[in-house]
Parts: structure tokens; C-alpha cells; sequence
């Protein structure tokens, strides 16, 4: 909760000065803030949300920060249409401060994690209020078999740690541990597959450079973009009706070849041997099947299938390696597009089929 607080002054700060900046520098420096605020939330919001929602509503609750980004990007889209020209680009970085602002008000009603909670003060009554509350429980007995579930988790990887450090070593530093312990190992390397596979797959070029495919398509590529973001919002809420029915593996599966199949459809498209309507179709296609799968899932995943000591420095690798390939993505799609043209959809059908092949297969 202290961290998220922290990201939200941030936000506020950045936007602010975004706002009211005299020249393009401190423009960048701005943005250079925001986005600080904007990797930490990445990293703090799955967590928090894992630790406090119950085990039956954990996909639930993590596809909901996919659905409230991408509901956030449509938003983005239409305030653009009114703000985004010479007289009005200012009140629309001012957003970002009024929108942390409104943030800052319903701080009162976020609550600590009790997991955090517990592992500070085994004792602690303030947990075991919040796990009452949260849960809906009626008596103590529920309460104190919640926190011996939270408690029980903590005493097995002291006891794992107190094994592993018999022989007189001293503690291993967690981010080390998870990749020389072979019981963890696959889990971080499917974790960081499935972040490269997020951004790898494409998704954010079509966002980035989406006046690139809508030109000609569509009068206004403007347009365009809104109406990929409206289909990028439908699809994440069939996500959430999905996630806990369907297996995660089976989700990424269908997500990758969903995806593979649309990005044939595209590079044929732009081809000429497909109409341009079958392209705007086809990236329809592409979006909803990231929305069901490689969007939200690389997400939630290392809130529910890490032990909670490597929670924290899982998630902060993996949104690392996000960003990073985020920042690729974006900066090399116009050499790529430049280059290879029609075909410039190539490269993502690979890494779709080879996540469709490591998910099959492990």
C-alpha cells in the first residue's frame, strides 16, 4: 500500500510538470517521471492484487489490471479526438494528475496486504481485521485458519531456507536463488518467455503505428486506433469470463495460434490477395486473441505460482524484460516495416509460433 501511495505522488508530480512545462526538455523529464510511476505500478499492482484476493478469484482479479489498462488506452483514444491539438495538449497531460488525484482520495479504502502484514508481525491484529473484512468471515475460527494458511506458506520456505543453508552457508540473495534452484527454474524461464512473447508478439506495434495500417483503410486513422482500443476493451472482458474456466496453458495456446493465424491473415492482406477490410478484420483477430491470453496472463501468473519470497524480485525481472522489449518493439518496427513491407508481420507469426510450441511442450 506505502508503495503504491509513492507511485501515485508521482503520478501527480510528473503530471503536473508535464502540464506546465516551458520547453520540449522538460517535457521529457516529465514523461521520464511517469514512466518511473508506470514501471513500478506494473510491478506492484499484479502482486497486490494476488496477495489479497482469495485463490478462486486470483485470474479474475489480475486480467482486471489488463482490463483497466486497456480501458485506460481507450479513454486515451477518445480524449485525443477533443485535446489533442496545438491549444488544448496541455489540459490533457493534466489528466494524469487529475486522474492520480482522484487516486489519492479512495486511498482510505485500500487496504494493506496481509500477507506483508503476517510477515512482519505473526500477531498481528490489523491482518487479521483486514482478512475479515476482505473475506466476508463471521467468526474468528475462519479468520485464524485464513492466517495459518498465510503463516503455513511463510514457516515451509523457512524451514526450505534453513535446509538449503545446513551446511553453514549464508542466505542466498532471492533473485540468484530462483534461477540455481532447479524446483524454480522453469518457472522463471516460462516467466520470462511468456514476457518476451507479450511484447514480441506485436501487439504494441499495431498501437504504436496503427496510422500505418488504417491509412487508406479508414479517412481518419484516428478512428482506427479507437476502434482497435473499443475491440481491445470487449476482448479482455471475455478474458475475465474466461480465466478461471479454462486452463492457463490452454489459454496461451489459443492465444498464440489465434494471434499466428491472424498475423498469415495480415501479411496476405497487405499483399493485395485479401481486401483491406479482411486486414482490418484480421487485426481485429489479433487483438482479441492477445486480450484472451499472452495479454494479461504473463502478468498474474508469478502472483500465483511463485512462493511469496519470490513474488517481489520475479515480478520486478519480468516487468524489466517487458519494458525492454517494449522499448525494442517500438523503436525498431519502423526499420522493420521499411524493410520487409508487407511481410513486416513475419518476424511476429515466429515468435507466436514458437510460444505455441514452448507452451505445447512444456
Amino acid at each position: 500500500r506505502g508503495a503504491l501511495m509513492i507511485t501515485t505522488w508521482l503520478f501527480i508530480f510528473g503530471g503536473l510538470v508535464q502540464a506546465l512545462a516551458p520547453s520540449l526538455n522538460i517535457v521529457i523529464v516529465a514523461r521520464a517521471i511517469i514512466g518511473v510511476a508506470s514501471g513500478a505500478s506494473t510491478v506492484l499492482v499484479p502482486i497486490y492484487l494476488g496477495e489479497l484476493a482469495p485463490p478462486s478469484l486470483r485470474g479474475v482479479m489480475g486480467t482486471m489490471t489488463q482490463f483497466a489498462l486497456v480501458i485506460g488506452i481507450l479513454v486515451a483514444d477518445l480524449v485525443g479526438f477533443v485535446l489533442a491539438n496545438p491549444t488544448g495538449w496541455r489540459y490533457m497531460f493534466f489528466l494524469t494528475s487529475a486522474m492520480a488525484f482522484f487516486q489519492l482520495l479512495l486511498t482510505p479504502f485500500l487496504l494493506e496486504s496481509p500477507r506483508w502484514l503476517l510477515g512482519r508481525n505473526a500477531n498481528s491484529n490489523k491482518a487479521r481485521f483486514i482478512i475479515k473484512k476482505l473475506r466476508g468471515f463471521r467468526y474468528d475460527e475462519e479468520v485464524e485458519t485464513e492466517v495459518e494458511h498465510y503463516l503455513g506458506a511463510s514457516k515451509s520456505q523457512s524451514c526450505n531456507d534453513s535446509n538449503d543453508n545446513s551446511g553453514g552457508s549464508s542466505a542466498k540473495n532471492p533473485m540468484l536463488e530462483m534461477f540455481q534452484d532447479k524446483k524454480v527454474r522453469l518457472l522463471v524461464i516460462s516467466t520470462l518467455v511468456l514476457q518476451v512473447a507479450n511484447q514480441f508478439s506485436g501487439i504494441n506495434a499495431v498501437f504504436y503505428y496503427s496510422g500505418l495500417f488504417f491509412d487508406g483503410v479508414i479517412e481518419n486513422p484516428l478512428v482506427g486506433t479507437t476502434l482497435m482500443g473499443a475491440i481491445n476493451v470487449l476482448a479482455t472482458y471475455v478474458a475475465l469470463l474466461l480465466m478461471d474456466k479454462c486452463g492457463r496453458r490452454t489459454l496461451i495456446m489459443w492465444s498464440s495460434a489465434g494471434m499466428f493465424v491472424s498475423c498469415i491473415v495480415i501479411v496476405i492482406a497487405l499483399n493485395g490477395y485479401f481486401s483491406d477490410m479482411v486486414a482490418l478484420g484480421a487485426v481485429a483477430s489479433y487483438v482479441c486473441f492477445f486480450e484472451i491470453g499472452l495479454g494479461p496472463i504473463p502478468w498474474l501468473i508469478v502472483a500465483e505460482m511463485f512462493e511469496g519470497k519470490y513474488v517481489a524480485p520475479a515480478m520486478s525481472i519480468s516487468c524489466q524484460l517487458n519494458w525492454a522489449c517494449n522499448f525494442f518493439v517500438g523503436l525498431f518496427f519502423p526499420y522493420i516495416n521499411k524493410s520487409l513491407g508487407a511481410y513486416s508481420f513475419g518476424p511476429f507469426a515466429i515468435v507466436l509460433l514458437l510460444t505455441f510450441m514452448f507452451a505445447w511442450i512444456y
